[in-house]
């Protein structure tokens, strides 16, 4: 056999029947374990200078099933099952990360249909930088390093990230499979996985360790300032349902009540282009808030990354045009559909697809306005108002075609006007991830009203604490509903993978 040919992998773990959930994740973590301690020993020592043999390679660990019916115990859940006889199959990774969530996708396979999962080692290379769970440029830069001048390119002795196997076909419903293989499990392979969790720490400042299951996006740093003000003081308090406030450059603040030391690390010098911050909870039940800017473009992308971590619900709260003179400044704005003119899902998610408002959220947070606002009933119409939101990709949307931006607005019945909301809610629907939107009016620039920095001060001093006061107060409503029935069924198309 030619040298290039020649692999160095490490001896396969055999593949394992198991009827017992915890036993199948320490499994997996058993195998993946194994074999990115593989990569990395090998990888290291090629930073040192050893000459390596042959090609590295290890594979990620894999969950399987094979049924013979289509029958399943419950027909009211909206994942945990199979779609139908066959083996069904995914790749997994990082399972210390995600230990509560395979436990709980695997116990409900074997519930619903009372056969064995299988565990054991893929085909699926583990890209050597996924071995890693910081940047692996840091780990090369903390080896003793030899002359490094003749050595074979990195790509010649270890699998590398391949974007051309880490698309959405599984979500988008566009994969083919060869005659024979097995169908998906998961909504997303390994490698997927490993790439959106390294690029959320780029983005974010923050190890997805820290993100929780509950999502608040803001396009305004005012909301982040009222939401690092609200979490230090519930640490200082000894808040009973929270054990740390998480800043990125993982700079926590533990909880008084803990006995702990109050923060650790330093804050970052530099701001990531979307900085996260997480209220902590036991088994990642708390709530994270991330800054995305303005734009549908940081709404897609970094919502294509949080997907990965399987999240029960995301939210948007931020800043609309008001499109209705008979709103106000600072009215409420909460989303029942979309119109869709940011462009940026356009090629996965054609816009003949609606993008339904999920009754579950709506209640949560037309409750909370009411609670919050002192207002029941009625009355809530004085300062929030159900509607489409419309989304574009031109800030200045106002300054062209004026008879035909207003002609589209209105037949379309919008009520308030941004540039994010419609790209989340999309994204949550593309990734079955529950989303709600809730805006607040700070301009009505077609009626005279534009955002004008006096103004806007004033705005912003009596409503962002409000506003931000209600999306905390629905995700405590959505915590207490079983995920089962958080997770809309509508959300799930024909023949769906297993895993929520």
């Amino acid at each position: 056999m030619p040298d290039y040919l020649k692999l160095l992998s490490p001896e396969r773990i055999p593949t394992e029947a198991l009827t017992d959930a915890k036993a199948a994740v320490a499994r997996l973590e058993e195998i993946y374990s194994r074999n990115t301690a593989f990569l990395r020993e090998h990888f290291e020592a090629f930073v040192a200078g050893r000459p390596l043999a042959a090609r590295v390679r290890a594979t990620y660990p894999f969950v399987r099933i094979t049924t013979d019916t289509y029958a399943r115990v419950d027909s009211r859940l909206s994942y945990g099952f199979v779609s139908g006889p066959g083996t069904h199959e995914t790749t997994v990774t990082r399972p210390d990360l995600f230990r509560d969530y395979f436990t709980e996708q695997i116990e409900l396979l074997l519930n619903n249909h009372r056969v064995p999962v299988e565990i054991g080692e893929s085909s699926e290379p583990i890209p050597v930088h996924f071995a890693y769970s910081s940047d692996i440029g840091i780990a090369a830069s903390q080896v003793s390093g030899g002359p490094q001048t003749a050595a074979p390119p990195l790509r010649d002795l270890f699998d590398t990230p391949d974007l051309a196997t880490m698309d959405d076909a599984i979500a988008d419903g566009t994969l083919q499979l060869p005659p024979g293989a097995p169908a998906p499990l998961a909504m997303f392979r390994a490698a997927r996985v490993d790439y959106s969790l390294h690029r959320l720490f780029h983005y974010t400042g923050t190890d997805p360790e820290h993100f929780q299951n509950f999502v608040i996006f803001t396009n305004y740093q005012f909301y982040v300032d009222a939401f690092v003000r609200l979490c230090r003081e519930r640490m200082a308090a000894g808040d009973p349902d929270y054990d740390a406030f998480v800043e990125p450059g993982h700079v926590i603040t533990h909880n008084a009540r803990l006995g702990m030391a109050a923060a650790t690390a330093a804050p970052l010098q530099r701001m990531p282009q979307m900085p996260a911050y997480h209220l902590a909870a036991p088994r990642s039940r708390g709530i994270t808030m991330i800054n995305i800017g303005t734009g549908p473009s940081n709404a897609r992308n970094i919502t294509d990354h949080v997907a990965v971590l399987r999240p029960h619900a995301w939210l948007m709260l931020g800043h609309c045009a008001g499109l209705r003179n008979t709103q106000k400044l600072g009215d409420y704005v909460l989303a029942h559909g979309y119109v869709r003119e940011d462009h940026v899902l356009d090629e996965e998610l054609p816009l003949w697809v609606p993008i339904p408002a999920l009754a579950e959220i709506q209640i949560a947070l037309e409750q909370a306005v009411g609670e919050v606002a002192g207002l029941a009933g009625y009355e809530r119409k004085r300062v929030m108002r159900t509607g489409t939101v419309a989304s574009v990709d031109n800030r200045n949307w106002e300054l062209g075609n004026h008879a035909a931006v207003i002609r589209r607005l209105s037949l379309s019945r919008a009520v308030g006007l941004d540039m994010e909301s419609a790209a989340i809610a999309a994204n949550g629907f593309r990734f079955r991830v529950p989303y709600g939107t809730l805006l607040c009016v700070s301009d009505k620039p077609l009626h005279g009203e534009i955002k004008l920095a006096g103004m806007a001060a004033e705005f912003y001093r009596q409503r962002v604490s409000q506003h931000l006061t209600i999306g905390l107060r629905a995700i405590e409503k959505l915590k207490s509903q079983e995920w089962e029935r958080l997770h809309s069924r509508k959300l799930r198309s024909f023949a769906e993978v297993a895993f929520q």
